[in-house]
């Protein structure tokens, strides 16, 4: 009895000890001070018209193409309209037919220039969905505080606030210290190959950018799990691309007859090795800054969980893959999207072909990832191959960086209450072009995300708060002016 005794008292120690520890780290989590919300700016009439009108002009990608010509000059066309003093002060390229590349000389040429990107072009309606909107999706229509249509969020509502921006600033006589870069793609939706000539065409001239931005977050509001209130996201870097092919052939003929060389049977035996062993996950590099940023703000007992990451990231690990948005999160994707096999209900087929699409985490690679999948799939009869149009991830940029600084002082006087996190960017931007010749790429949209909104991106009734719109303008008055 005396030995049980002895041994509770040691666990009862170890209990006040880790309990002690779990106390302390979570008392070190101190918020930094944060301000109030700033009232809604005024309305800006014409500029809600310019934003109306540049959703009525469909800019449309596509899988098989851009939008057509005589649309993009349309569009440009509406700019070149709405911002007079833009197009006198700035020197404009058309680059790759039409990307917009607009040059804002700075009186000091050794100071680290400023890269605006944002892109011209929409995904299409899906099939009879337009019947599903309120407003149609191309009619620009302004009702109850909100522009609707087509691009509101992804992406015209960015070209429009930078070049208000850049209007308003002219208009009183502004000069740059450092140049500004404007770049506005035209077919980021099906690749960005004009965002990567822009890029090519400013890496070729010696430009040195020291921050480019790029749409990506936003102020999310009610969108992260245990966290209260609003917190401003910033994408440091994006997952990586890669579709893998799969390919295995067999001798076909008759379904009467069936043969153990079955090519649909292989190749479905090879997905299904593949989707049931995921890639590792891994609460590390931005994901797990993003948690450290976000614990002092979350609500208990979460607040203590992620305060104690050194014993808790188990539990944290499991829970996060509950879900498949956070989930993606942790580990290279895997999903297959695309099988193909056959020509007949009774004939065996002679080939057969999969595509599973991978998002890479930081640290995995295209090369990586295609190695990887051929050792899981480990049949030789299956040829694994990576389909062209792939990239790794980009490099996360630094929270110490000056880029990032600048960009937080502008987030901070548009949003004073509003507490700044990293994070990573699950799908592709035009950002990632700009990499090669920007000190630091980042991913920020200035609007107000809630999880309502998570659904019109790239889906339905999708929408823009005039007063998000207006607080948009005066956020790229602020990370141009640096006041």
């Amino acid at each position: 009895m005396r030995l049980f005794g002895r041994g509770l008292a040691i666990v009862g120690a170890l209990l006040l000890i880790l309990i002690a520890i779990f106390a302390i780290n979570t008392a070190r989590l101190r918020p930094e001070k944060l301000g109030q919300p700033l009232p809604p700016p005024p309305v800006d009439q014409a500029a809600v018209q310019h934003l109306a009108q540049a959703i009525r002009i469909p800019t449309v990608s596509t899988e098989a193409a851009p939008a057509p010509d005589a649309v993009l000059d349309a569009f440009a066309a509406h700019l070149a309209a709405s911002y007079p003093r833009v197009h006198a002060a700035l020197k404009k390229e058309v680059v790759a037919g039409h990307s917009l590349l607009f040059t804002w000389p700075g009186t000091n040429p050794n100071a680290p220039a400023l890269l605006l990107a944002a892109h011209q072009d929409v995904v299409p309606i899906e099939g009879s969905s337009a019947s599903k909107w309120t407003h149609p999706p191309f009619a620009g229509t302004v009702a109850n505080g909100f522009v609707w249509g087509r691009g509101t969020i992804d992406d015209k509502m960015s070209v429009i606030a930078i070049l208000e921006a850049a209007e308003r600033l002219l208009a009183r006589g502004y000069r740059p210290e450092r140049t500004i870069y404007l770049a506005f793609g035209h077919d980021e939706e099906r690749g960005g190959t004009g965002a990567k000539a822009m890029a090519a065409l400013l890496k070729a001239r010696g430009a040195k950018i020291g921050l480019a931005l790029d749409e990506g977050y936003a102020v999310l509001d009610g969108v992260l799990a245990g966290v209260s209130r609003p917190v401003a996201v910033v994408g440091m870097a994006e997952k990586g691309y890669v579709s893998v092919e799969l390919d295995a052939n067999g001798t076909g003929g008759h379904s009467s007859m069936p043969t153990p060389d079955n090519a649909a049977v292989r190749v479905a035996r090879a997905v299904e090795r593949l989707a049931g062993d995921p890639f590792p996950a891994r609460v590390q590099g931005l994901t797990g800054d993003m948690l450290t940023s976000l614990a002092p703000y979350m609500d208990q007992p979460l607040k203590t969980v992620i305060a104690n990451r050194w014993l808790t990231e188990p539990l944290i690990r499991r829970e996060l893959l509950k879900n498949p948005r956070t989930a993606a999160a942790l580990r290279t994707t895997t999903a297959p999207t695309i099988i193909q096999a056959g020509t007949k209900d009774n004939v065996l087929p002679q080939s057969a072909r999969a595509v599973v699409n991978h998002r890479i985490l930081p640290g995995d690679t295209v090369d990586s990832v295609v190695a990887r999948d051929r050792d899981v799939v480990d049949d030789p009869q299956v040829i694994v191959r990576a389909i062209p149009g792939g990239h790794d991830p980009s490099k996360p940029a630094s929270t110490d960086s000056a880029g990032f600084k600048q960009l937080a002082a502008a987030i901070r006087a548009t949003y004073p209450n509003v507490p700044i996190a990293p994070g990573l960017v699950l799908g592709a931007t035009d950002g990632r072009s700009y990499e090669p010749v920007a000190a630091a790429s980042l991913r920020f949209t200035p609007m107000t995300m809630r999880p309502a909104d998570l659904a019109r991106f790239h889906g339905n009734e999708e929408r823009i708060a005039i007063d998000d719109f207006m607080r948009a303008i005066g956020f790229y008055e602020r990370l141009i002016s640096g006041r």
